[in-house]
């Protein structure tokens, strides 16, 4: 958007910008960061290919944009584990939040996945500045938990690990679940919720 102006945003502008973003998670999340153009984007957002290049210089910033809006997004189940709750309780709480998040938020799942398969290009000082020190601070919490005898000895970093991957496997293979639950509905959380909740109990019950 051009600079040289300290008016905030009208609302027609505001709006944009958001049909904008949206519109380019939906493409991001389908075609990937080098399969989405911004033909596509325009499209989507049902504007004109300048009227996009008024708000963003380009397909990277826009990518850059929301991916600086999902990291937030993604941090806040990890940072709730709280240090001072029941341990159980605890990490099975962050499995049903990191399970309502990938069943809620399905594009911006496939998105980021994508940027780290891609290597992250974009996102690497962010894994860096903000996900590793909290990474590291909650496997501590982890860490002293079953040194205390609440938790069974497991590695907390391949713990989160399994977390993730068995969570976020509902967003970014959701095409795959659809077929292979039917005729249950792939977004059934009681489903899903109650598998996950035996096997981490099972897993961390001293």
């Amino acid at each position: 958007m051009p600079d040289g102006s300290d008016k905030k945003p009208s609302r027609i502008q505001r709006r944009n910008r958001r049909l904008i973003l949206d519109a380019a998670l939906e493409v991001f999340s389908l075609h990937g960061y080098r399969g989405a153009t911004l033909d596509q984007i325009a499209a989507q957002a049902g504007l004109s290919k300048p009227n996009i290049l008024y708000y963003f210089d380009g397909k990277e910033e826009i990518h850059v944009t929301l991916l600086n809006q999902l990291m937030k997004t993604w941090l806040d189940p990890l940072v709730a584990l709280d240090p001072d709750g029941d341990p159980m309780s605890e990490l099975l709480d962050y499995v049903g939040r990191k399970l309502a998040m990938a069943r809620e938020l399905p594009r911006e799942s496939r998105l980021f996945a994508g940027e780290i398969l891609q290597g992250a290009p974009r996102m690497g000082p962010h894994l860096r500045s903000s996900l590793k020190p909290l990474f590291d601070e909650k496997c501590a919490v982890i860490q002293g938990w079953m040194d205390d005898g609440h938790l069974a000895a497991v590695d907390p970093r391949h713990l989160i690990f399994s977390i993730w991957a068995t969570t976020q496997h509902y967003a970014d293979f959701a095409a795959q679940v659809e077929v292979l639950l039917e005729p249950a509905p792939a977004d059934d959380p009681a489903g899903a919720e109650t598998y996950l909740t035996t096997l981490f109990t099972k897993l961390l019950t001293p």
